[in-house]
């Protein structure tokens, strides 16, 4: 028995205490919650919408700095909600248990000391003078009182029994003081630093706090969440928990409720917007390369997302894994008639340039198909691993099929999340492959029953998707559409059968070789099947300006790959995308096959 709990006071604790000071904490966190968002949505956009100058800028910047710190209050006072709740299930397990225990023992009349021990009286009878045998005392740290004979001697029939509650009574009280200690030294190291200011330091200190809380409430809560259900029926079990169990999942857990497909949008933005700075937190001060570059990404992401962009951003999933995860709507795809996703290709990563110039095709697309119609929003989708540039452009050889068929697969879960979590009747889904982004949708509509809720399919800069026909990815030829720059050399890649080991050798060569005597083929076949812009495959092909030469002036460059979103470079492409985001296909001008 441990010197500082006994089983008296195992069972006289108040666990409701508990939970009373857990509710307290949990007001704190949403009135912290509430200042913030009366920041964010009102305070910070009336100033931008009425304010210019200097002191405009200023106070901008201060009251993002006062909700970055109610921000920082929300989560920690979460934290210390969930810990307390946390503490109460696991003691009141131990309460049942030795209850339990307690309730046996006096059923049977036998007596429970301080210590622990158990007094069982006498029972049973000799077997050779037939007297009855004389009762002990059986303590769970040491032998019974009475150690039973042998021979022809039989022990007392108690005191099996009487051991057996010995133990559960001594088990309960020390798993409960294990628990006590436990979560004794998180509660010590749930405290911010003194001051008006929430640094990256003090992030960092909340990263730590918050996996170490989600360690200690694993059975609380996170054995629940439902990571192997449908998107469908995990948007049911959210819909279906209380707020303060809603509550407690977000600040505990909101890597994980914020990556759930199936899960609101809103619910999803607020609780990837609180791990945002977990994870900037986590990884400042690291000095390895892929720290310091998804560092970099993170923070412009939360420089847009302060900044209040039109189309409203919602971050609808964010991690480091990998190469890591990003996944941004300008618009609400739960309220928008038109959803439009983007999957970007090769050499895609969590970046600076990715959260700059993928995210600004998203914003871009949402404008234009808003101009269509205004119920329509457009995601950038970093959900998977994208191939990289490590050796040049050579490395394309190693971007097989692998990564685009496991980028399929979330990238049909995220979709049926959106059709589940969407709230118009009959929404209207588009998916964008740009680049080996492509070949992912492809490699998505070959699984199951295809992209779920997928209406319209666009290729741009396309090596291939992996068929030969438009109408093998399931939404029929006449909803696959295809923009194809006359100088984009992706787009040119031939097909793997067609490349020798001598032109292999040659991609390991000045890049004006490989351009002149590999790319150029002059058929149909690309490096992952048939071309999309050819007649063969039978997609729509929409106009899309040429783009800037291969090799020019300014030496080589694969620009062309790189406009087809942009509508100052290529009007007319961006165009095409957005009236097709917005379920104004026909509107779609038709160019000649290549």
């Amino acid at each position: 028995m441990t010197p500082n709990l006994t089983w008296a006071q195992l069972r006289d604790l108040k666990c409701a205490e508990l939970e009373g000071a857990a509710d307290g904490w949990g007001r704190s966190s949403n009135r912290a919650d509430a200042a913030r968002d009366r920041i964010e949505q009102q305070l910070l956009t009336g100033l931008r919408e009425t304010q210019e100058g200097e002191a405009a800028q200023a106070a901008v910047a201060r009251l993002r700095q006062l909700g970055r710190n109610f921000q920082y209050v929300y989560t920690e006072c979460g934290l210390l909600r969930t810990t307390l709740n946390s503490m109460a299930h696991e003691m009141r397990t131990q309460q049942r248990a030795l209850t339990d225990a307690l309730d046996d023992a006096a059923a049977r009349k036998f007596t429970v000391h301080a210590d622990g021990s158990v007094t069982y009286p006498s029972g049973g009878e000799g077997l050779v003078d037939g007297a009855p045998l004389r009762g002990g005392t059986a303590s769970s740290s040491a032998s019974p009182g009475l150690v039973p004979p042998s021979g022809l001697v039989a022990p007392n029939p108690h005191s099996a029994k009487a051991q057996d509650i010995a133990d559960r009574v001594c088990g309960a009280v020390r798993a409960a003081a294990e628990i006590d200690w436990r979560y004794a030294g998180i509660l010590r190291r749930l405290k911010a630093e003194e001051g008006l200011k929430v640094p990256a330091s003090t992030w960092k200190d909340a990263a730590g706090d918050a996996a170490e809380v989600r360690d200690a409430a694993g059975a609380y809560l996170k054995d629940a969440i439902p990571r192997d259900a449908s998107p469908a029926a995990r948007r049911d079990w959210w819909a279906g928990l209380t707020q303060e169990q809603r509550e407690e999942y977000l600040a505990v857990y909101p890597d994980q409720i914020g990556n759930l497909d199936g899960i609101p949008a809103l619910v999803r933005d607020a609780a990837n917007r609180d791990n945002l700075q977990l994870l900037i937190g986590k990884l400042e001060g690291r000095d390895d390369e892929k720290s310091m570059t998804q560092l970099a990404g993170l923070r412009e992401i939360d420089r847009q997302l302060g900044a209040g962009t039109q189309p409203p951003m919602f971050l609808l999933g964010i991690g480091d894994e990998g190469n890591g995860r990003a996944i941004v709507s300008f618009g609400n795809p739960d309220t928008s008639k038109n959803v439009a996703a983007y999957v970007p290709g090769l050499n895609t990563s969590l970046d600076r340039e990715f959260a700059e110039n993928d995210l600004k095709r998203a914003r871009d697309t949402a404008i234009g198909a808003r101009y269509h119609d205004p119920s329509s929003a457009a995601i950038a989708w970093l959900g998977y691993d994208a191939p990289q540039l490590i050796d040049g452009f050579s490395s394309l050889a190693v971007a097989a099929d692998g990564r685009a068929v496991e980028g399929g697969k979330s990238f049909n879960g995220f979709t049926a999340g959106l059709s589940a979590t969407n709230e118009n009747g009959d929404p209207h889904l588009t998916a964008i492959g740009h680049s080996y982004g492509s070949r992912t949708v492809g490699a998505a509509t070959q699984q199951g029953d295809g992209i779920p809720g997928v209406d319209d399919i666009v290729l741009v800069g396309s090596p291939g998707v992996g068929v030969d026909r438009a109408e093998d990815l399931g939404v029929g030829r006449g909803h696959v559409f295809v923009g194809s720059a006359e100088n984009d050399v992706v787009t040119k890649m031939p097909a793997k059968q067609q490349v020798a080991a001598g032109a292999m050798a040659a991609l390991s060569g000045p890049f004006v070789y490989v351009v002149g005597d590999i790319a150029d083929q002059g058929d149909d076949d690309l490096w992952f099947g048939k071309d999309p812009a050819s007649e063969a495959f039978g997609a729509k092909r929409f106009p899309v300006d040429d783009g800037p030469s291969v090799v020019g002036r300014k030496g080589v460059s694969i620009d062309a790959h790189s406009q087809y979103f942009d509508p100052v470079r290529d009007p007319a492409s961006a165009n095409s995308i957005a009236l097709i985001s917005a379920g104004r296909s026909g509107k779609v001008k038709s160019e000649e096959y290549r």
